[in-house]
């Protein structure tokens, strides 16, 4: 019997620990979630803005 009890302990610590990683999942994020993102949004912006800077660099020394 004291098998089945720890069985049934364990199940339900399991069916506990996947609810409350369930309830974990928000679709809001958090304050530091939108900071990476913007951090993010911010770095692609730079990276873009050097590409076409080096594009036209490499345009005027070709004479274009």
């Amino acid at each position: 019997m004291n098998r089945d009890v720890m069985r049934k302990l364990g199940l339900l610590l399991l069916v506990t620990m996947m609810a409350v990683g369930v309830a974990a999942c928000q679709d809001d994020p958090g304050p530091a979630e939108e900071a990476g993102q913007k951090i993010d949004e911010a770095m692609e912006e730079a990276g873009e803005s050097i590409e076409e800077m080096g594009e036209e660099i490499q345009d005027a020394a070709e004479g274009d």
